[in-house]
C-alpha cells in the first residue's frame, strides 16, 4: 500500500510557485501580530493544510473527469482524509480558544476552490491569470487571521494587511505572466514595443507603488511600508528593460520567489516602523 498511497505528485502541490503566496502571508501576519502562541500554531497548521488538500482534491477531479487514471483515486482519497482532519482539528482548536470569527475567512476560498475545481473538470484551467489573481486574494487572507489570532483580538488594520499582500502578489502573477510571454520573442524589441508588452505588469506595480506612498505619506500606513512596493516596481523595470529571451521557466521562478521572499522581509521590518 505504501508505494500506492505516498505518491509525491498527490500528496504535495507540483506547481511549486504557489507556495510563496500562502507562506508570505502567514509570515507578515505572525510577525504583524507580535505574538507566537498556541492559537497560532492551530492556524498555521489549520492554513497550511488546507493549502495542501487542493492537491489531492484536484487529482481526484482530473480522475473522474478522465484526465487521470483511477488509479490515482485511492492515494487521493487518503491525503483528502489526511488533509481533511488535522485542518477539522485545528480548526476546533481555533473555536476553544474563541477565534471563531476568523474561520468567516475560509468563506470565500471555498468559492474560489469550487470554481478551480468546475475549470478543472472542464480542462480550462490552466493560464488563467484573473482566476490565480481571485485564489491569491483568498490566500492572502492568512495575514489577518494571523494578525488577529497573535493579538488575541480584531484589530481592522488587519483588512490593511489583507489588502497590501493581496497587491502584491497580484502584480507578481502579472509580472510572472509578462516574463513568460517574452519567452517567445524572437529578439529584444524596441522600446516602445517593451513598454507595450510590460503595459499591464507596470500598471499594477506602479499602481501598488503610488498607492502605499501616498497612504504612508497622510499617517494611514507605517511611514516606510512603501520600500517593498518600490523594490517590486524596480524589479518589473527591470524586466521590461530585460526581456527573458528563450529564458528557462524555472529560472523566472527562481528570479521570482527570490524578490517575493525580499518582499516579505522588507515588508516585516518596514510595518514595524
Amino acid at each position: 500500500m505504501k508505494t500506492t498511497l505516498f505518491r509525491r505528485h498527490i500528496a504535495l502541490p507540483q506547481d511549486h510557485g504557489s507556495w510563496v503566496f500562502i507562506l508570505s502571508p502567514l509570515f507578515i501576519g505572525i510577525f504583524a501580530g507580535r505574538q507566537f502562541t498556541s492559537a497560532s500554531i492551530f492556524l498555521i497548521t489549520a492554513v497550511m493544510a488546507a493549502f495542501l488538500l487542493r492537491q489531492p482534491v484536484t487529482i481526484a477531479v482530473k480522475a473522474y473527469a478522465g484526465r487521470r487514471p483511477r488509479s490515482d483515486l485511492p492515494a487521493a482519497r487518503f491525503w483528502m482524509l489526511v488533509y481533511g482532519a488535522i485542518s477539522l482539528l485545528m480548526v476546533a482548536g481555533l473555536v476553544a480558544r474563541g477565534f471563531t470569527y476568523v474561520l468567516y475567512l475560509a468563506v470565500p476560498g471555498t468559492f474560489v476552490f469550487v470554481w478551480h475545481l468546475y475549470l478543472v473538470s472542464k480542462r480550462a484551467e490552466r493560464r488563467q491569470a484573473g482566476l490565480e489573481i481571485v485564489a491569491s486574494g483568498v490566500l492572502a487572507l492568512a495575514a489577518p487571521a494571523a494578525l488577529w489570532v497573535g493579538k488575541e483580538t480584531y484589530d481592522p488594520m488587519g483588512w490593511a494587511l489583507w489588502i497590501l499582500v493581496w497587491l502584491q502578489s497580484a502584480a507578481s502573477i502579472v509580472h510572472a505572466y509578462m516574463r513568460l510571454n517574452q519567452r517567445d520573442l524572437a529578439q529584444v524589441p524596441a522600446r516602445r514595443e517593451k513598454l507595450r508588452l510590460g503595459s499591464r505588469a507596470l500598471l499594477y506595480t506602479t499602481f501598488n507603488l503610488a498607492a502605499t506612498l501616498v497612504a504612508s505619506a497622510i499617517g494611514w500606513l507605517p511611514r516606510l511600508i512603501f520600500l517593498p512596493f518600490l523594490l517590486q516596481w524596480s524589479e518589473t523595470i527591470w524586466g521590461i528593460s530585460h526581456p527573458a529571451i528563450r529564458a528557462k521557466p524555472t529560472a523566472i521562478g527562481v528570479r521570482q520567489l527570490i524578490v517575493s521572499t525580499l518582499f516579505t522581509i522588507l515588508f516585516i521590518v518596514t510595518w514595524k516602523v
